[in-house]
């Protein structure tokens, strides 16, 4: 269960700042996107209630033009017509109107016709197609054009309400967005801070967040195991180190004494053991400053045209004595694999795939050494007969300093694999491998193969 740290004393709170300026940010694209919606909305509806109240009042001029000329028609002139209704049809709409004859001089108005300041059309009265005067109509505050001031101010109203509406909604949605972004952030902040402050067990855990929060979350917590991983396999290092250099010391520190002291004497038996201890130390050295080498590899790769199967017969025939000692039988199946590669760390990387291959190997069993070309790839391979290497293990066995169950009963500083593994990859290739406990294990170096030499 992951654990849940506080957040470090003195630490700046972050969780508001982020949250709330995620949520203006959204907010503020929110706001302009309704502010540029209403006021489009606006334009248009305005144009539109514009537009129909133009119709209405030529509509409404048009029907006073024609009310006016039936009344002319009844009597065949202006001074006999009776154009009081002509006047109430106007008058029912808020409207005032004035009737004219064919020169222009008015012969009806409505009472408030010389002081409306409102818009005015004028039609012309038709009577069979002959013009005899014109209907002029003119629109105040009330009827149609109040009407059309109401509606506008309507239409404002509720596209106000809209996009108020709109902005409180995109502020809420904004806010539970911005939460729900900043809470795996601010989670992986303060167990980042418990780390920094010396809690390695802190852990962000699952979140509940996008996707990639989720594989953030996820990969600070492998970050994390890994880091913890490492810190362990230090101090065991350090551990095993300080072990495998006490007795040797110890055993020189003894022998020195003796011979000081008069104990002993100084006979070659003596002096051998002694020896034998010093190389011992002097291999644990090596080691070191062949993982610092290894290190440094691409920097000092010298590549060249090179085979994989004289590089390895170079190997095993380096090591044929020791194989021979430990009743070990080499079985080498090799065809050319050239390759690009620098000869000197290549012979390295073989040494120790077959030196781990002695080590795990009892007596009587049996090593395979392997090289072809497979398409665009040159493989080496090294395969034994020996313990094998346990599921759980097999992944971490290319790490530095790591030591398996099996590794305990074998001198070594757990670096050999390590130095291999980081050769194969400055000379852009990979090591791999597969076992089966009871059964031995195959390692499989991988490089990119090249032409062989004309």
């Amino acid at each position: 269960m992951a654990d849940h740290p506080s957040p470090a004393p003195g630490a700046p709170a972050r969780s508001g700042a982020i949250g709330l300026r995620l949520a203006l940010a959204f907010l503020g694209v929110a706001l302009m996107a309704i502010a540029l919606l209403a006021g489009l909305t606006a334009v248009f509806s305005a144009a539109d209630v514009s537009s129909l109240a133009a119709r209405e009042r030529a509509q409404l001029a048009s029907a006073v033009a024609v009310a006016a000329g039936a009344a002319w028609d009844r009597t065949n002139s202006w001074a006999a017509a009776d154009l009081g209704p002509v006047l109430d049809l106007a008058a029912r709409t808020g409207a005032d109107a004035q009737i004219r004859n064919a020169a222009g001089r008015p012969e009806a108005s409505s009472r408030g016709f010389a002081g409306h300041p409102g818009t005015q059309l004028s039609t012309p009265v038709l009577v069979r197609g002959q013009r005899v005067g014109t209907a002029v109509v003119r629109f105040g505050g009330s009827g149609l054009g109040g009407a059309e001031h109401t509606l506008r101010t309507a239409l404002l109203r509720a596209i106000a309400g809209a996009a108020g509406l709109a902005a409180l909604l995109a502020l809420v949605v904004g806010l539970a967005v911005a939460r729900r972004i900043t809470r795996p952030v601010e989670r992986i902040i303060t167990v980042t801070r418990a780390m920094g402050g010396g809690d390695r067990a802190a852990r962000v855990g699952p979140v509940a967040a996008p996707g990639e929060l989720r594989e953030l979350a996820t990969a600070f917590d492998q970050m994390a195991d890994t880091l913890d991983r490492q810190e362990q396999l230090r101090r065991d290092l350090v551990a095993d180190v300080a072990h495998e250099l006490r007795t040797p010391v110890a055993i020189l520190q003894a022998g020195h004494e003796a011979l000081l002291d008069g104990v002993v004497e100084p006979t070659p038996d003596q002096l051998t053991s002694l020896r034998d201890e010093v190389l011992r130390l002097a291999r644990m050295v090596d080691d070191l400053q062949t993982l610092a080498a290894a290190d440094a590899a691409t920097l000092q790769l010298s590549l060249r045209r090179c085979d994989l199967a004289e590089v390895a017969v170079a190997a095993a025939d380096s090591l044929a004595g020791r194989f021979e000692a430990a009743g070990l039988s080499v079985e080498r199946q090799l065809t050319p694999a050239w390759v690009m590669a620098d000869p000197r760390w290549l012979h390295q990387v073989v040494t120790n795939l077959l030196t781990n291959a002695l080590k795990f190997t009892g007596a009587g069993g049996r090593v395979t050494v392997q090289s072809q070309t497979t398409g665009p790839s040159a493989l080496l391979r090294v395969t034994d007969t020996g313990t094998g290497i346990a599921a759980d293990e097999l992944p971490h066995i290319f790490e530095r300093f790591w030591r398996g169950r099996q590794a305990a009963q074998v001198s070594g500083s757990g670096i050999g694999l390590a130095v291999a593994a980081e050769l194969a990859r400055a000379h852009g290739g990979q090591l791999t491998a597969g076992s089966e406990p009871g059964r031995g294990t195959e390692m499989t170096l991988t490089l990119p193969a090249a032409d062989p030499p004309a």
